[in-house]
């Protein structure tokens, strides 16, 4: 991986110091190129022309995200990001009354907000499985779980926003397909930083964003889904003419591929984008992303280590897969301080970082005893001298200001 000329194609690192790719990376200039391009073709010819010349374009699209999850272009639909996928993918099963959703305490909060209005509108039991000793979901109580409680749908966030845990997807999979379970799984921080295929994690489902480790624009997204939802006749509550034709007075009939999860209107700039930020990712690799990623987010975590006043959240050892590296987001506590105070202040400084309240991840946090956190998140384009730099403008910046 040719670390200077991938940073010589991202403008960003040229003044800052970006530790937030787990908020939103820093777009490669041909990603930015290609929305660029399309929004002046919009301003030159109209945006349903722009659509119709960009055609070919933004079928192959559908192309690039199959190869990059793992299924043919017609299990692919396109979104405006991954709460919109989620909400597509739960809106499609005929929730009753009595029905569980089965789930663990570490899903986004977005998605466990939604399961809990499921729960409050149709009567749906939303039933979290335990963690495991050693961090991450305990498979076997989940298994135990699925064949006592036969739930209706397993949902699982693959890496929380809040923690450098990788879930047992693969695993998970295994037992739902085993007892013939629907599956979603939430991809958001995990496609961009590590092969995500749906096949191999045995999924229904696949939900996921452009703007984060995939390196692509803020409004766009994807849900994946398999040939058992398609089969299935599963469609969203709240259909369009996008994924649906009305053909009658009283009758609409859902197109028969995964577009019947979109919604006619389209921000194609960003489409375009969303495959552009793809096509790099399949070129440099997603094993090469994931080796350097994991280096240097380890790297970041020994020197977290030495700050005094900084406590790192996601201990060596908690990890759910058997031993595996953590992956791509390191959190932190740093005590007497409010995290996003910091954020500011190294903003300041040229270090993007984010932080997360309780709200945003609150068994998680109530779990570790902390209110807070501030979030470190490198990329591949990274270098161990921004690691050095970013962690000392955070202990200057704790030693010049003892307390806040």
């Amino acid at each position: 991986m040719d670390i200077p000329t991938l940073r010589s194609q991202t403008p960003g690192t040229t003044h800052r110091i970006h530790l937030n790719n787990a908020g939103a990376s820093l777009m490669p200039s041909g990603v930015l190129h290609t929305i660029q391009q399309h929004l002046k073709l919009e301003s030159e010819v109209g945006g349903y022309e722009a659509a119709a010349l960009a055609r070919d374009r933004i079928a192959h699209v559908y192309q690039t995200m199959g190869r990059l999850l793992g299924v043919e272009s017609h299990h692919v639909a396109l979104v405006e990001n991954a709460t919109a996928a989620v909400a597509q993918a739960l809106s499609s099963i005929p929730w009753k009354p009595g029905d569980v959703l089965l789930t663990t305490r570490n899903d986004y909060a977005s998605n466990q907000i939604m399961y809990l209005s499921l729960e409050a509108r149709f009567g749906v039991e939303v039933v979290r499985a335990p963690d495991a000793p050693e961090g991450g979901v305990h498979v076997a109580a989940l298994e135990e779980l699925v064949h006592r409680r036969r739930p209706r749908l397993v949902a699982v966030t693959h890496i929380p926003t809040s923690s450098g845990l990788i879930q047992p997807v693969e695993a998970v999979g295994r037992v739902c397909r085993e007892r013939d379970t629907l599956y979603l799984v939430d991809a958001c921080q995990s496609v961009g930083q590590m092969p995500v295929h749906l096949e191999e994690i045995g999924c229904d489902f696949l939900t996921g964003t452009a703007r984060k480790f995939l390196r692509g624009p803020r409004g766009a997204g994807f849900l994946a889904v398999s040939d058992r939802v398609l089969d299935g006749g599963l469609e969203p509550l709240f259909p369009d003419m996008r994924g649906a034709d009305w053909i009658q007075d009283d009758l609409y009939q859902p197109v028969p591929d995964a577009r019947r999860f979109e919604n006619w209107e389209f921000a194609y700039g960003l489409v375009l984008g969303m495959g552009a930020a793809a096509e790099l990712a399949l070129e440099l690799g997603l094993n090469a992303i994931q080796s350097r990623v994991r280096t240097l987010s380890q790297g970041l975590r020994d020197r977290l280590a030495t700050v005094e006043g900084v406590r790192l959240l996601d201990e060596a050892g908690r990890v759910a897969d058997g031993g595996s590296q953590l992956g791509a987001i390191v959190p932190v506590h740093v005590e007497a301080w409010e995290a996003a105070d910091v954020v500011n202040r190294l903003r300041k400084a040229g270090v993007n970082t984010s932080s997360m309240d309780r709200t945003s991840a609150v068994m998680d946090l109530d779990g570790k005893g902390v209110d807070d956190l501030l979030r470190f998140s490198p990329h591949y384009f990274t270098t161990d001298e921004e690691l050095d730099r970013g962690v000392e403008a955070l202990d200057r910046l704790l030693r010049d200001n003892p307390s806040s």
